[in-house]
């Protein structure tokens, strides 16, 4: 592995910049290889979601170079840290694009760091993937981003939908302040009154807060029956343990944002209790065991944890699937081809069975999977198992 530190003069704060791939001993070591550029959170509120991505990309650069790479050719993937801050995103992928000379973008982790990144693609003609869930990454159309996880528009609704089937209507909200939390906190505001819940509260916390006190007191004033939390930063452990240190015993909602460990080792006895909904890769058999789905998936969960000592969670899932879908566009492109070429062979993804879900793309969607890839899940005795 090549490791260089700093980035270009027009970042501010330093990254670290680290090529995985090009060492193939089946690859054809005359050839260039393909680059594709990630940025990822590796510090910052969202370095739980970035640990998790660069694992599974690594791992996957490994295999399909060792499979002999993409037209005789190994790929090399450079990431980027972007530090969770949206100018070092922006600044990342303007690296990776005029001095790698990158084919392809990967990221962000965070929806604020996928949308600074999206300028640089614009102005280059560079396809971006996304791995972050912000409805407004492709709602917002554009023909050279795309995105893994399940958008807020798909999950937001489904949330609603379980708070009201168990029988809540009075709901507190708490978002957190960027990107994901923004974008999360309108598409529920939009979405309550169709899905028959009222918002009677909506307070709003800041990544890097430790004291949510003032915002659960004002939800405990509001009367509401349950609460529902939209982050997928760190501090979500924060509001979980302030709410049992406040002795408020109402059952806690969330997205895909806390579909981590991370969440439930810094919770600890807190997350119990806690459901969210995310995609099926946490519990494989809710694939349907015997599906191409159920293969795919155990074949990574296992390739993961031999590599890593432990589960992959949904994030290193969307990393798996940015990977693959940009790698799989490639294998259907003749050896040389353009990143204008490589968009229009994404786009034509039809079928792609992936870990988050069915990825089928079009001159429209660029999400290209569904509310049924979703699942809601309960934390219990700190392990994350299928609802009931």
């Amino acid at each position: 592995m090549r490791v260089r530190v700093g980035v270009a003069a027009f970042v501010a704060a330093s990254v670290l910049a680290a090529t995985v791939g090009g060492c193939s001993a089946t690859g054809d070591s005359q050839k260039d290889a393909y680059k594709i550029g990630a940025v990822v959170s590796l510090s910052g509120t969202y370095a739980g979601l970035g640990d998790p991505e660069k694992k599974a990309i690594e791992m996957e650069v490994a295999r399909v170079n060792a499979d002999g790479g993409v037209n005789g050719r190994d790929i090399e993937v450079i990431f980027l840290d972007d530090a969770t801050d949206e100018a070092q995103a922006q600044g990342a992928a303007e690296q990776l694009v005029l001095e790698d000379e990158v084919l392809s973008l990967i990221g962000a982790s965070g929806t604020g760091q996928s949308m600074a990144m999206r300028t640089v693609a614009q102005e280059y003609d560079v396809p971006q993937v996304s791995m972050a869930g912000g409805t407004v990454i492709t709602q917002e159309f554009d023909p050279l981003v795309f995105q893994t996880p399940w958008s807020n528009t798909l999950v937001v609704p489904y949330v609603l939908k379980s708070i009201r089937d168990a029988g809540f209507e009075k709901v507190g909200l708490m978002t957190d302040g960027g990107g994901y939390g923004k974008d999360g906190r309108g598409v529920i505001l939009n979405s309550a009154p169709a899905a028959g819940v009222a918002i009677v509260a909506d307070e709003v916390f800041n990544p890097g807060d430790t004291d949510m006190t003032t915002q659960l007191t004002k939800i405990r004033s509001s009367g509401a029956e349950v609460l529902l939390m939209w982050t997928a930063g760190r501090e979500a452990s924060t509001v979980v343990k302030s709410l049992d240190q406040l002795g408020m015993d109402i059952p806690v909602y969330g997205g895909p944002g806390i579909a981590r460990k991370e969440f439930i080792e810094g919770a600890g006895a807190s997350a119990d209790g806690v459901r969210f909904a995310a995609g099926k890769i946490l519990v494989p058999s809710a694939y349907g065991e015997g599906t191409d789905a159920f293969g795919i998936a155990t074949d990574f969960v296992s390739r993961y944890e031999e590599s890593y000592g432990q589960s992959p969670d949904i994030f290193a899932g969307h990393a798996y699937d940015a990977f693959n879908l940009i790698v799989e566009a490639m294998k259907r492109l003749p050896e040389e081809f353009s990143p204008a070429d490589l968009r229009d062979e994404i786009e034509k993804t039809s079928g792609f069975v992936g870990v988050g879900g069915t990825f089928t793309f079009s001159e429209t969607d660029h999400n290209g999977i569904a509310a049924q890839d979703l699942v809601m899940y309960e934390i219990v005795n700190g392990e994350w198992k299928l609802a009931e």
